[in-house]
């Protein structure tokens, strides 16, 4: 699909505006070589559910409790806990407290957070997380207690799952979520009974919801942090299947089975030594058998600095954000759990439900431009992959969330989102082989528009531009900011915001006719070829 070129004409392209207005970098960057594009011929690589992008509500955010703190922002004194806050105990066993923040139950009505999340729709909300292995649901309107029954550390009541459900119709998602598996659910022998599962399905379907898509627990291959009785292993793993599967092929008979859901292997994650207790999610599958529906893990390319205390080799650095070593574990963690797929669970599809930048919480620049590099990229590669679902960790908690959690204003990643959703449609396409390293090229079918293609590229080069001769005019989307660690990003030259009453924009690209196409150094650009003519985007 690409070969090279180097005209002069081309080379003069480098000095067009392509958003580098927002981009100190681009007026004194070195220019490649061009590469010339064929669009119309770009040949079919699969398809992604409609949902593909999507994301987590965690559930301790709607029962409230103790989640990952968010850095302190530049002179501002930390906040003090309400006593009874402090006194919570409502977070994953074993971890330093001080890693933990209290947060009082999110208000899922909120007008604003609705109409951003709608924006993204259709995707799946899931409601999970470490803290739903331990939360009791409550089947009744009384409050919740002040304590957790025991074998439970939190308490999940009707009014709160209510609001997840209205959450979910206002805003086109489907709910994606987990059980209690605590000591809490099971019986004198330590087998899980389901008798939560049985309350919690019964309600939602009384108040109109439905579960689209659920794991057993959150995190098997960490079941010990997660709340499961001491000595908790794979065989008590499959034990514990053999009574949940046909409780929920009766109880919820449309929903997806996933499963394992492990998460820290086949990278650098989780440094050697420090995997005691873990148990693999291959001797899960093993003693399970083929029993799940659709085969889910969840991907983080490190920890945070909250978790250095598992040491360098399992963190990464702002300084790295941009290198092809950290893109390109998302590739290898893929493959592994593909492996594994394709060992036990044979033809069964793949889904992402939980991924960012950095399990804990997120990195500091989580939050900024810099790590919109790794989320586009990312979705441009798993969909390559065959990979049909990526729930991103979170909407509006931590430092990771799409949004501020106090503000609730947009950072950089969600417009990168925004912009996914109404340009990449459901059809993948081979772009073909980049011609360089630093520029990583990604396409698909643009929605709504017979034969046209929207063609995604990464110039992740911090030094340089890159060229790109595309036979056909194009509307161009390219996102800059001044800093690379700014939390607000550029849409061609222009700062990304909401108006002044709160609504999403519209997106719209700079019409540019076609010929030779700049990108400029650390930029990320969408071209959007309605005529492209593509007979697979037909």
């Amino acid at each position: 699909m690409l070969d090279r070129s180097s005209t002069v004409a081309l080379m003069c392209a480098a000095l067009i505006a392509s958003g580098a207005g927002g981009n100190a970098m681009a007026q004194q960057a070195q220019t490649t070589s061009a590469a010339s594009l064929s669009p119309a011929t770009m040949p079919r690589v699969g398809t992604v559910d409609p949902r593909f992008q999507s994301y987590n509500i965690e559930m301790v955010e709607v029962i409230g409790g103790r989640f990952w703190k968010p850095y302190a922002r530049t002179g501002a004194a930390p906040k003090p806990e309400p006593a009874a806050a402090a006194a919570n105990k409502n977070q994953p066993t074993g971890m330093d407290p001080n890693l933990y923040q209290y947060r009082p139950p999110i208000d899922l009505s909120n007008p604003r957070l609705r109409k951003l999340a709608a924006a993204l729709g259709p995707a799946y909300l899931r409601v999970s997380g470490t803290w739903a292995n331990s939360a009791y649901f409550q089947d009744s309107d009384a409050p919740a207690p002040t304590t957790a029954p025991k074998g439970f550390n939190g308490v999940l009541t009707r009014q709160q799952w209510k609001g997840v459900v209205d959450f979910a119709h206002a805003t086109d998602a489907e709910i994606v979520t987990s059980f209690a598996t605590s000591v809490g659910t099971r019986d004198a022998a330590g087998v899980w009974t389901p008798d939560q599962a049985r309350q919690f399905l019964a309600y939602t379907k009384s108040v109109g919801g439905s579960i689209a898509a659920a794991e057993y627990m959150n995190e098997p291959t960490f079941a010990a942090i997660g709340g499961a009785p001491k000595g908790y292993d794979a065989a008590a793993y499959a034990r514990d299947i053999k009574v949940f599967l046909p409780f929920i092929r009766k109880a919820a008979p449309g929903m997806i089975f996933l499963g394992p859901g492990g998460v820290g292997e086949g990278g650098t994650l989780i440094p050697a030594g420090m995997n005691k207790g873990m148990i693999a999610s291959a001797d899960l599958l093993k003693d399970t058998g083929p029993v799940f529906d659709a085969f889910s893990y969840h991907f983080y390319g490190a920890v945070s600095k909250r978790c250095s205390v598992m040491g360098g080799s399992s963190q990464t650095t702002e300084a790295d954000a941009l290198s092809n070593e950290w893109l390109s574990r998302t590739d290898t963690v893929e493959k592994f759990y593909a492996g594994l797929r394709d060992q036990y669970e044979p033809g069964k599809a793949l889904w992402v439900t939980e991924t960012a930048d950095a399990a804990c919480g997120g990195n500091p620049w989580a939050s900024t431009f810099l790590d919109s590099f790794r989320y586009l990229n990312q979705h441009g590669t798993l969909a390559k992959r065959g990979v049909q679902v990526i729930m991103h960790n979170t909407l509006s908690a931590s430092d990771y969330g799409l949004l501020d959690e106090s503000t609730l204003a947009p950072r950089p990643n969600y417009w990168a989102a925004l912009l996914w959703h109404q340009l990449m449609g459901t059809t993948v396409l081979d772009a073909g082989a980049s011609p360089s390293p630093d520029l990583h090229l990604y396409a698909h079918c643009t929605p709504s528009h017979p034969g046209g293609v929207t063609l995604l590229a990464i110039n992740a080069d911090r030094n340089s531009s890159h060229e790109l001769a595309i036979p056909v005019k194009s509307d161009r989307y390219t996102l800059t900011a001044r800093e690379l660690t700014d939390k607000t990003v550029e849409l061609n030259g222009e700062e990304l915001k909401l108006n002044s009453n709160g609504d999403v924009p519209s997106l719209t690209g700079t019409s540019t006719p076609a010929g030779g196409v700049a990108l400029a150094p650390a930029s990320i650009t969408f071209l959007s070829m309605p005529d492209a003519g593509n007979s697979s985007c037909r």
